[in-house]
């Protein structure tokens, strides 16, 4: 079967029911890291678990993001045309051709090799977009206006760090632009590479949550200290090693 005929095979499976889901007013970045081949998602949201809806990602593959009327299907079928070798603005294209909710959702997906797109839908709440850049994209949809996309956007092009500390701030970043207008609520982290995650037997690296939090990014920057000093990076013990001997 040729990757387009099993693209198309896939659609009927997107649509949803009726809808009666709530939005999932959100700010969110998929990124990687082009160096360690790490791939992730980092979300922030006015909604109790946003981590169990959104996030979505593959090791050596990409990532997903899926908010507004959320379409958790978009996950993991955006990971199998991937994976199948579709470039992620088809990939996008395909998931929303045939989706009758469409104009309810926001997406964004991004490759292992960078490229990334995005789908914003024009019945998603004001103030909706997304912006793209080197390696990420940012997304969100209720926010207080577009600064908060472009206050993330920069917050990650000019933080340093690992792949998890770079989203970590750009949200932060988002968040002190404004946020989601109707608050905060839950937060997120997702942090994929192969072999990288419990006992070097899957590739969650970092999958973080803070499910109900008066300030969630913060807790989760906290949380995410305290797993990265019981976690420690491979490659990071592997270049400690080597600078004792």
């Amino acid at each position: 079967m040729t990757f387009l005929k099993y693209a198309f095979s896939l659609l009927p499976i997107l649509a949803f029911g009726e809808f009666s889901q709530p939005f999932i007013s959100t700010f969110s970045i998929v990124a990687r890291d082009l160096k360690t081949k790490e791939i992730g998602v980092a979300v922030q949201s006015k909604f109790v678990a946003v981590g169990s809806v959104v996030p979505y990602a593959k090791a050596g593959i990409g990532a997903v993001a899926s908010q507004a009327w959320g379409n958790p299907r978009y996950g993991p079928i955006g990971l199998e045309l991937l994976a199948r070798g579709i470039p992620a603005k088809e990939a996008v294209r395909l998931m929303t051709l045939k989706d009758p909710n469409r104009e309810h959702r926001q997406l964004a997906i991004i490759a292992i090799d960078g490229n990334a797109s995005m789908f914003t839908g024009r019945k998603c709440m004001d103030w909706a977009g997304g912006k793209r850049g080197p390696g990420y994209a940012v997304i969100g949809n209720i926010l207080t206006g577009p600064k908060v996309i472009d206050a993330m956007a920069q917050g990650f092009e000019d933080s340093n760090g690992t792949l998890a500390e770079k989203m970590l701030l750009s949200l932060e970043a988002g968040q002190k632009a404004g946020g989601d207008k109707r608050g905060r609520q839950s937060a997120a982290l997702l942090v994929v590479r192969e072999g990288w995650g419990y006992g070097g037997l899957t590739d969650r690296f970092r999958d973080l949550r803070v499910d109900d939090h008066p300030s969630p990014i913060k807790e989760l920057e906290r949380i995410y200290y305290l797993h990265r000093n019981l976690f420690p990076r491979p490659d990071q013990k592997f270049q400690n090693k080597n600078s004792k001997e």
